[in-house]
């Protein structure tokens, strides 16, 4: 009874000292996972709780469990949409580029540790892909948004990379027990986990969201469904020999894009799952690790983390990502500074340790290594690194709080809040603001007292107005309410003048006595943008020509919709 207790006592406190501490993150800077993996270090056994935890086989389950959590939520988050400019090179970084990275950083590791080859590669597997629970929560609380090409490829990579790192990891544990089946079999093993994990991944996900969208249950049960069918998706997959942790993301995407009400449930509660998962986790890897074996791999672990920080990872973007995609060098620098190694190269170290591989403490510890530094020098420089490469877009504003009427099943009605903090729209009639034609103002609160707006009402500064629309609107709306301090910050990037899309080049270069050829008097503004930039374009895309900075700046789907003009 008093294990269970102190269990209970534990878990407890630890979870809330973590939960405290992501202020600390806040104001010190430090990457929030670190701090996860820091507590966990101070409660095990050489830390001031003096928890004795090195139960491989138990970290390995919680690792699985925790990783599948994160990486259904991430899938839930991310839109289809991003990947038309994502998905190609995502998947080229997450197959050769995790391929070139394990052979780079395994062959220094050969040479430091007197390894061979093979377990020098093995090395170079267990870091060699980005880890989903550290790439989500960087980009996710770094503060800075990221222009969707960028963001859009580090999330799909960090999501589907690890069939990749699994299948290598696996195959070089078993020629080193000489386990190792023939080359059929191999070949065979590593279609199945990218074969099975895709085709199970998104025909379970269509079904399990439409069923879902269908379905009329209690608010706090969807989440529930969706968790308890996600989990069975990576159990099937895994047993029919496919990649579980593919198969849950992409369950995650199907479902996540799938419109309905139920979004609006399940979205919350999975944060929360999610948040729990890497709490849980990195506390546990922490506990698992010893600092002082650590200190004894200390110095070659770092030359392996420099390794695949400075030369690995760049090596790997730029054979995979700049000659065969439209990415700028500044994009890819950045792509190659944010590799972030989190949980899943130290769940991939357990699997020497359970193999019974010789030196597999070596792999537990120098894993940990990297993972640490990763965080600490990549997770703690993103912020920096976004503006210092020009990478950031403006953020917009968003809705103080939303919420769905259950009006329809699907593209259901929702309730906006916004509060008015332009000073462009104080004194502002209601009849003279340009709303979304779906979507009207329900109330209006002044001074904390609700009014009934009518088109000459006057709005004045600080009111809260309730917006009855649906999320096609929130775009509109979003500009609409946008602040001073964002208007002047989008003003600065986009430039004060903008264009439609549709207008023709020849009449702007009458405008401002540009030279152009015959064909391209003919263009539109945004044919000739997206001609420019090549590829897909995205919001914050900029040319520089003539000595004016041409600006992408909103999108609707594939097309420019308008470009701001930005002078040097």
């Amino acid at each position: 009874m008093d294990t269970i207790n102190s269990l209970f006592l534990l878990s407890g406190l630890l979870i809330a000292l973590s939960i405290f501490a992501s202020r600390l993150s806040t104001i010190v800077g430090v990457p929030l996972l670190l701090i996860f993996l820091g507590l966990g270090m101070l409660a095990g056994e050489e830390g001031l709780l003096g928890i004795k935890f090195d139960n491989y086989d138990l970290a390995f389950g919680i690792g699985h469990l925790a990783l599948a959590m994160i990486l259904l939520d991430g899938g839930l988050r991310t839109r289809l949409k991003t990947f038309r400019v994502g998905f190609r090179p995502a998947l080229v970084l997450a197959t050769v580029g995790v391929l070139i990275t394990t052979a780079v950083v395994g062959t220094v590791a050969m040479v430091l540790f007197d390894l061979t080859l093979i377990e020098g590669l093995l090395v170079g597997a267990i870091v060699g892909s980005t880890d989903a629970a550290a790439v989500f929560s960087m980009l996710g609380g770094s503060g800075v948004n990221l222009n969707e090409r960028v963001s859009a490829t580090l999330e799909i990579e960090s999501g589907t990379n690890d069939p990749m790192a699994i299948f290598l990891t696996l195959m070089l544990v078993e020629l080193l027990t000489g386990e190792i089946g023939s080359p059929v079999e191999t070949i065979m093993f590593f279609i199945s986990q990218f074969g099975l994990g895709l085709l199970i991944g998104i025909s379970a996900g269509w079904l399990i969201g439409r069923v879902i969208s269908w379905m009329d249950l209690a608010p706090g049960l969807y989440s529930l469904l969706v968790l308890a069918l996600g989990f069975c998706v990576f159990g099937i997959t895994s047993v029919l020999g496919g990649s579980g942790f593919l198969a849950i993301y992409l369950a995650g995407l199907m479902i996540g894009n799938r419109p309905g009400r139920h979004l609006s449930f399940i979205l919350p509660v999975h944060d929360g799952f999610a948040w729990l998962s890497q709490i849980g986790l990195f506390l546990v890897l922490g506990m698992l690790v010893t600092p002082s074996k650590m200190l004894h791999y200390a110095v070659p672990a770092l030359l392996v983390s420099i390794t695949l920080i400075l030369f690995a990872r760049p090596l790997a973007v730029i054979l995979t990502v700049k000659p065969f995609f439209r990415f700028r060098w500044r994009e890819v620098i950045f792509i190659s500074w944010v590799g972030l190694r989190g949980a899943v190269p130290i769940v991939l170290a357990i699997f020497p340790v359970i193999g019974g591989v010789a030196h597999s403490e070596l792999y537990f510890n120098v894993a940990f290594s990297v993972v640490f530094l990763s965080l600490l020098i990549q997770g703690g420089s993103l912020s920096w690194a976004a503006k210092k490469l020009k990478i950031v877009v403006p953020a917009t504003a968003e809705p103080d709080r939303r919420g769905p009427l259950g009006i329809t099943a699907d593209n259901d009605y929702e309730m906006f809040v916004y509060k008015v903090d332009n000073s462009e729209l104080e004194q502002s009639l209601i009849r003279q603001l340009y709303f979304p034609s779906g979507a009207l103002i329900a109330s209006l609160f002044r001074n904390g007292v609700m009014l009934h707006p009518k088109g000459n009402t006057e709005l004045q500064r600080d009111d809260v107005l309730c917006v009855i629309g649906r999320t096609d609107d929130l775009p509109a709306l979003n500009r609409l309410f946008n602040g001073d301090a964002m208007l002047k910050q989008e003003r600065a990037f986009f430039g004060t003048f903008t264009f439609d899309g549709d207008v023709l080049m020849g009449d702007v270069s009458d405008t401002y006595g540009l030279t152009l050829s015959p064909g391209e008097r003919d263009m539109t503004v945004a044919e000739f943008i997206s001609l420019r930039v090549g590829g897909y374009p995205v919001v914050g895309d900029d040319v520089d020509w003539h000595g004016i900075h041409w600006v992408v700046s909103e999108m609707e789907g594939n097309s420019v919709t308008r470009v701001g003009l930005r002078l040097y």
